[in-house]
């Protein structure tokens, strides 16, 4: 496997970093999914804010460097994560 492929998630490794989406959680008006993916033996935190404005929907990804050893935990994790994004940026998240 060539060193881009790797980089990119292209190849045999891809399936293990692939990310499953947990339920949706709606807050304040926006909706939170976590997306914690394998890395390394641990769920890396992921996430997605989206919300509908003007009949677009917006979406903001975020990825932090808090690696947690179950599922679950990067799940809890990620949804408070975003709540505090929530209120400390609002729909500035967007811009």
């Amino acid at each position: 496997m060539s060193f881009w492929s790797a980089l990119f998630g292209r190849g045999r490794g891809a399936a293990a970093n692939t990310a499953k989406l947990s339920d949706p959680v709606d807050y304040k008006g926006f909706v939170i999914r976590a997306t914690p993916y394998k890395n390394n033996g641990h769920y890396q935190c992921s996430g997605i804010i989206a919300r509908e404005s003007g009949g677009a929907r917006k979406e903001h990804r975020f990825v932090r460097a808090d690696a947690y050893a179950s599922y679950d935990d990067a799940v809890n994790f990620t949804l408070n994560k975003a709540r505090q994004i929530i209120d400390l940026q609002g729909e500035r998240i967007f811009d």
